[in-house]
């Protein structure tokens, strides 16, 4: 018997329950991992919620987390029991003392990088990543608008942005959350409650705006963002954080100068072992030599049958970074 979180109908985080199951064996290409940490990502609000509906009901939740190889099943040549290993990209099932992850979702764990950082990070890192290197490859000295930019996903990408040498305008929500997007490597920061996220990005970059935008907020930002796109210019949404981007007039994007828009995510990127064990072994060699830091705040540290109360305070955007359940 293990203990998992569950829900059993969409809605609010009320309807998340600690509960306990079985341990099911693994199959030929499974593994079971008994984690150690799991990572707490804004996408499992959607999934709790509805947005992202599920196969089925009741259903575990969260694809992230890092721990110890327990058992192997028959297929499996390249883990072993005891190895150290992390995923971002299994079922369902993650807030769980024990997971079972398909052996293509799974990588191993530097020594020198902590169960805790890896939870924290992989698939914030992982976003970051395919963000910034390849939906639209940074050049050093380019200047670029990233919304959001003291939650997870943000930190990462203000330091990998000072790894490429490229310039953030990081954009959040008060003044101690801009002030950490700075400490963290943004080139300069934008206070989008008390500033005009628009004018202050044609002030910084002399009128001629980005060419690129990235961002997670959704709904809330989506107007805002095409504004401060050069002509061409890609505006790459990747989160609906307010809410998603819904009635899209296609129109609008050649008023605004014949822009370009995509939607990615992980799994358009990250589609077999090779890709996943590349942007893995970049990302986690970031953050083992210290050129990415992953810092959990204490208060951002849960206990797994303290899930719900996990969700409500990443909801009220009251976090900083990443934040994680320990089971």
């Amino acid at each position: 018997m293990a203990k998992r979180i569950e829900f059993s109908q969409y809605g609010d985080s009320h309807v998340l329950k600690y509960v306990d199951v079985d341990i099911a064996l693994p199959n030929d290409d499974e593994i079971i991992v008994q984690n150690k940490a799991i990572g707490i990502n804004y996408i499992d609000t959607y999934v709790r919620s509805g947005l992202y509906p599920v196969p089925h009901l009741p259903s575990g939740l969260g694809t992230e987390g890092a721990g110890i190889v327990t058992q192997v099943g028959r297929n499996v040549t390249d883990f072993q029991i005891g190895d150290r290993v992390a995923y971002c990209q299994s079922s369902l099932g993650a807030y769980s003392q024990y997971h079972n992850v398909n052996q293509n979702v799974l990588v191993k764990l530097p020594d020198a990088v902590s169960f805790e950082q890896a939870a924290a990070s992989m698939l914030k890192g992982l976003t970051v990543y395919y963000l910034l290197t390849q939906t639209y490859p940074l050049k050093a000295d380019e200047i670029f608008l990233f919304h959001a930019a003291a939650g997870g996903v943000g930190l990462i990408a203000c330091q990998w942005s000072k790894i490429i040498g490229a310039k953030m305008i990081a954009t959040a929500g008060s003044a101690q959350k801009t002030a950490i997007a700075q400490q963290y490597g943004a080139w300069q920061t934008i206070n989008y409650h008390t500033q005009n996220v628009v004018q202050q990005v044609m002030a910084l970059t002399n009128g001629q705006k980005v060419n690129v935008v990235y961002d997670s907020v959704g709904k809330d930002t989506w107007l805002t963002s095409l504004d401060c796109l050069k002509r061409r210019g890609l505006m790459v949404s990747f989160g609906n954080a307010s809410g998603p981007v819904t009635d899209v007039n296609l129109a609008i994007l050649n008023q605004k100068g014949s822009l370009y828009v995509t939607r990615p995510s992980l799994t358009g990127y990250m589609t077999n072992r090779a890709q996943l064990n590349t942007a893995a072994n970049q990302f986690f060699s970031h953050v083992a030599n210290g050129a990415i830091k992953i810092e959990i705040l204490p208060q951002q540290t849960f206990a797994l049958q303290d899930a719900a109360i996990a969700h409500q305070t990443i909801q009220r955007r009251d976090t900083i970074g990443s934040s994680i359940l320990i089971p």
